[in-house]
């Protein structure tokens, strides 16, 4: 049987993050022989994984990052079970980490197959819920292109947002960051009234009538002020129609043209709420 010394034991857990005595474990199963060490931990993750795949995963951390030119952005959801686990610093270096990979590609799927290190994102998951011991995966997976591309994570990592601008302006990143405040902080339906399915606007609109037939208003003006109240619930619940969080006296589409001839063209919001 193979020595193992404490060095060979910092090494492993340095490069998988697992425990000491888990580490110890592992080499001396694995007679000192440091790959298969790691496929002995990474192996032990798939085993838990495959235990806890029904568990709920609704804690974690939501980053986001934008490119070097501002001209794309993405939000990276890395969830695990308990909050104890998200407020980890390891953790939440793992969620910076994936973020700033994830900024090089186009899809979740593309990402989950990316190079972690020598291994790929989905393996270093498996691998990291052996280490942790919970479910740990990627939830959210949002990408935004545009001119210039802004971004906002809440404090506490539960909520990240991405605001594209339509050009580059003066004071564009305070503006975006502003913006992508107000989407963390209000939680629009959509950018504009354009964006807004018809399902959500059939349904707002039988609810208003609703209300307005508890209040005896007359069947033939419901459809009239239904639309008042629909419009209304545009005003409340589209981004560029909200009234500005800062400034409530002007929308944030006016606040945005305050600096020139520039307008919001689209947002992405994640929550773990």
């Amino acid at each position: 049987m193979a020595k193992i010394t404490a060095a060979e034991v910092n090494k492993l857990r340095k490069s998988t993050g697992a425990g000491m005595m888990d580490c110890k474990k592992a080499l001396v199963e694995a007679d000192g022989d440091f790959d298969k060490a790691i496929e002995i931990l990474r192996k032990k993750g798939q085993k838990i994984a495959a235990k806890r795949a029904d568990r709920e995963s609704g804690e974690g951390a939501v980053i986001a990052k934008v490119n070097d030119d501002n001209s794309k952005g993405v939000i990276v959801s890395l969830n695990c079970e308990t909050d104890f686990v998200a407020k980890n610093d390891g953790f939440v270096k793992l969620a910076n980490d994936f973020a700033e990979l994830a900024l090089n590609t186009s899809s979740k799927d593309e990402f989950l197959a990316a190079d972690y290190n020598g291994i790929t994102v989905q393996e270093k998951l498996t691998e990291q819920t052996g280490v942790i011991g919970e479910k740990i995966e990627i939830g959210a997976f949002k990408t935004l292109e545009a001119p210039f591309v802004g971004s906002y994570i809440h404090a506490g990592n539960r909520i990240a947002v991405l605001t594209g601008l339509s050009k580059k302006v003066d004071n564009a990143e305070e503006v975006a960051k502003d913006v992508s405040m107000q989407a963390a902080a209000m939680n629009p339906v959509a950018l504009n009234e354009e964006g807004v399915d018809q399902a959500t606007i059939d349904k707002e609109i039988e609810i208003a009538k609703d209300q307005l037939r508890q209040e005896g208003k007359p069947e033939d003006m419901l459809d009239k002020i239904a639309q008042g109240k629909i419009k209304r619930f545009f005003k409340d619940n589209t981004l560029v129609n909200q009234a500005f969080i800062k400034d409530s006296k002007q929308s944030v589409a006016q606040y945005v043209k305050s600096f020139g001839d520039v307008e919001v063209v689209a947002f992405e919001r994640v929550s773990l709420d």
